[in-house]
C-alpha cells in the first residue's frame, strides 16, 4: 500500500532526511512482531514519534521512566514545530524506517487503512471515551491528552474592565465587552483587545483549522455532526451560520493588534498574551505549557494572571467550548506491535500519568487519573467538562490540508481588507469547493464570465 503515500512524501523527503537523518531503528528479534511482552529483553527497543515539540523534554522523561521500570528502550523522535508530522511519518514509512508508535490526527488515519493495530482488547480502553475508534478497523488511536478550543482570555483584565465572561454567549455581548475594554486599553496596559493572527504560511493551522472549527461545532451536542457532514458532502455550508461566523471574525479583526493580524507569528501572539498585552487571544489550551514554560518570566511579571476560555459565540446562545484529543498515538502492524502496546498500556497508568499530567501539563483523558495539571487551563477545561458545556471538534475530519492550504487564505484576505464579510463567505465556499474537487478554478472563472455576460 505504499503507493498511497508516494505523492505526499516526495516533497518532504529531503527535509525529513535532514531533520531525522540517521534515525533508523535498532531492530531486535522482538521488533519483527513475532515476540510478546513476556519475551522482551533489556535489548528491546521501540521508536515513538512525538509531534508536541513544546513538551519534548517531558516525553523524553517518560521514555527514561519506562526504561527504568521495564528495561525497554523508547527512542523518541521529536518533530520540530512547523514540520508536517504526517509527511514525516510517511517519509519514514517509504524509507523502511517506520516507527513503532506514530502520531495521527483524525484525518490522517485514513492514510493507514488496514496498517494499524486494533487495540480494542487493551485495558486502557475501558477507562477513557477519547480513544480513536474506526468503524472498520477498531480502536486504533491512543489518547494522550485532551485540549480545548475557545476564545482565551486574561481573567484579571476582564475583571478590571468590569466584563463578566459568563455573559459572553452572543455577538452583541462580545461587541459590548470589546468596546468596554478598548476604552480602557491604556489604563489596562494593553496593546490591543484581541491577539488574532491570520498569517497563512506558518499560522494557517490556527485560522484554517482551529478557528474555522468553531463554525463547525460551536454550540452543538458532542455527537452532532451536521455541519461537518454538509462540508464533506460536496462542500456545502449553512449560509446563515457561515455569515454570522464571518461577522464575528470581522469583530475580532476590528479589535485585534494590527501588527499581529496579517503578518505576526505564533511566538508574537503567545508572548504578548503572556505579557498581559492582549485581553483575548485566539489560541487554545495548548498555550498553557508555554505560559509556565518558555514565557514563565514574562507571565510572572504580568502577575501570573488567571486565564479563562469563552465560547466563539457568533450566534446567540452559544455557550460551549470545543474539546478533544488533538491527535493520537497509533501502532503500525509492521513494527514491534506487542512492545508498543505494552508501552501505551503503561502510559495510561499511574507513573506515566504523573509525568504526562504534572510535568507535561496534559489534561488526562483517563477517568481514574488522580493528577491535576499545573497548567493554568486545567481547571478551565475541567469546569466546562463537568458542566457538560463542551462540543466536539470535527475540523480534523475535513479533507486533509483544507484548513492549511485553502481556508487560511480566505481568513488572511479578509484580514487584509481584500474582502468583507460577504466576500469572506463566498471565498470560503469557493476555496473549499476547489480544494475538495467539487469545482475547478477554471470552471468557476467560466461561470463568473458567463454571469457577467448575461
Amino acid at each position: 500500500m505504499k503507493w498511497k503515500f508516494a505523492a505526499a512524501a516526495l516533497a518532504s523527503v529531503i527535509t525529513i532526511s535532514l531533520i531525522l537523518g540517521g534515525c533508523g531503528k535498532n531492530v531486535s528479534p522482538s521488533e519483527s512482531g513475532e515476540g510478546s511482552p513476556t519475551e522482551e529483553t533489556e535489548d528491546t527497543s521501540i521508536t515513538l514519534i512525538n509531534n508536541k515539540n513544546e513538551v519534548a523534554e517531558q516525553i523524553n522523561q517518560l521514555a527514561s521512566a519506562y526504561k527504568s521500570e521495564t528495561g525497554v528502550t523508547v527512542n523518541v523522535k521529536n518533530i520540530p514545530s512547523g514540520v508536517d508530522a504526517q509527511a514525516t511519518v510517511t517519509g519514514l514509512y517509504l524509507s523502511d524506517q517506520m516507527p513503532d508508535i506514530i502520531v495521527c490526527e483524525a484525518a490522517a488515519f485514513s492514510n493507514w487503512d488496514g496498517l494499524l493495530t486494533d487495540m480494542s482488547g487493551e485495558d486502557w480502553t475501558k477507562r477513557t471515551d477519547a480513544a480513536y475508534i474506526d468503524k472498520t478497523y477498531g480502536t486504533i488511536g491512543f489518547p494522550f491528552t485532551t485540549e480545548a478550543i475557545g476564545l482565551t482570555y486574561n481573567a484579571d483584565i476582564l475583571e478590571k474592565a468590569d466584563v463578566d465572561p459568563a455573559t459572553l454567549t452572543s455577538p452583541e455581548a462580545y461587541r459590548e465587552a470589546f468596546e468596554a475594554i478598548d476604552s480602557k486599553k491604556d489604563e489596562l496596559g494593553l496593546t490591543a483587545v484581541v491577539g488574532y493572527c491570520t498569517e497563512p504560511e506558518n499560522m494557517g493551522w490556527s485560522a484554517g483549522n482551529h478557528i474555522f472549527g468553531a463554525y463547525l461545532d460551536s454550540g452543538l451536542d458532542r455527537a452532532d455532526t451536521k455541519y461537518i457532514d454538509l462540508l464533506n458532502n460536496g462542500a456545502q455550508f449553512d449560509d446563515e451560520r457561515l455569515h454570522a461566523f464571518a461577522e464575528f471574525i470581522g469583530l475580532l479583526q476590528k479589535y485585534s493588534d494590527p501588527a499581529l493580524l496579517t503578518t505576526g507569528t505564533y511566538d508574537d501572539q503567545v508572548r504578548h498574551f503572556a505579557c498581559g498585552k492582549y485581553a483575548f487571544v485566539t489560541q487554545g489550551s495548548w498555550i498553557g505549557a508555554t505560559l509556565i514554560g518558555a514565557y514563565a518570566e514574562d507571565y510572572a511579571i504580568a502577575g501570573n494572571f488567571a486565564v479563562g476560555m469563552a465560547p466563539y459565540a457568533f450566534e446567540d446562545g452559544i455557550d460551549t467550548i470545543l474539546t478533544n484529543p488533538p491527535s493520537w498515538w497509533a501502532v503500525p502492524k509492521e513494527g514491534n506491535a506487542e512492545a508498543a502496546k505494552a508501552f501505551l498500556q503503561w502510559c495510561s497508568g499511574d507513573s506515566a500519568q504523573n509525568i504526562l499530567v504534572k510535568q507535561a501539563g496534559f489534561i488526562s483523558p483517563f477517568s481514574d487519573c488522580k493528577y491535576i495539571a499545573d497548567d493554568p487551563f486545567a481547571p478551565v477545561i475541567s469546569s466546562y467538562l463537568s458542566s457538560g458545556k463542551t462540543s466536539s471538534w470535527h475540523w480534523m475530519d475535513m479533507k486533509e490540508g483544507l484548513g492549511t492550504k485553502a481556508l487560511c487564505y480566505a481568513f488572511n484576505a479578509y484580514a487584509e481588507g481584500e474582502t468583507d464579510a460577504d466576500g469572506f463567505v463566498e471565498d470560503v465556499k469557493q476555496k473549499t469547493a476547489v480544494y475538495m474537487g467539487v469545482i475547478t478554478e477554471e470552471s468557476e472563472t467560466v461561470e463568473d464570465d458567463t454571469e457577467r455576460t448575461e
